[in-house]
């Protein structure tokens, strides 16, 4: 019974379109409680090599991916800042960080992967607008809420090239942030 058990759970796991999975969510996949016999199950897991824990409480598959352990580990948070602008071509210095947005401020690695972690105001953090809500859990900015996370965090900060950023879209999401000074240096910066 156990061993079918098991079975089911490592089927489940590797059937889900999901890569890394808290215990709770492997619980809920598995429609029950957690308990002591499924974190005795995972684990025997990591120790026969079907799954991996990068870190205490989180389960992964091989190959997993680095954004979705990202949204996982400081919830709510979303990938901006850097990491978003880097991959839109609007700064052109390269850093392999995983740079997100949430409620603390924090800086960890794993497996050799850096992950960043900015505060930011709760109600800005709850606000899904020019935030893209993925399948999976991955939670990224646009370039244009990166844009404006960055501004608004870092007060000066140099972009390589800003201009093909939508203006229309950083107006609208302007008011998000109620802060004068930033309108005023999007304004300048952009050119409006």
């Amino acid at each position: 019974m156990v061993h079918e058990k098991r079975e089911n759970i490592i089927f489940k796991i590797y059937k889900n379109s999901r890569s890394v999975f808290t215990i709770n969510d492997i619980a809920l996949l598995m429609g029950e409680e957690k308990s002591s016999a499924l974190c005795k199950i995972l684990n025997y897991y990591v120790k026969t090599g079907k799954l991996l824990n990068p870190r205490k409480g989180f389960y992964a598959k091989e190959g997993y991916k680095w954004e979705e352990l990202a949204c996982l580990l400081y919830p709510p948070t979303y990938i901006s800042l850097e990491y978003v602008l880097q991959r839109s071509g609007i700064i052109f210095q390269y850093d392999s960080a995983i740079t997100n947005v949430s409620y603390l401020t924090r800086e960890i690695e794993i497996d050799n992967q850096a992950f960043r972690y900015r505060q930011i105001k709760g109600e800005i953090l709850t606000n899904t607008a020019g935030i893209v809500l993925n399948k999976n859990n991955i939670n990224i900015a646009t370039p244009e809420r990166a844009f404006l996370d960055t501004l608004y965090l870092y007060k000066k900060f140099y972009f390589d090239y800003p201009y093909s950023l939508d203006k229309k879209k950083i107006m609208k999401l302007l008011p998000l942030y109620n802060s004068q000074t930033l309108v005023l240096y999007v304004k300048k910066l952009l050119s409006l």
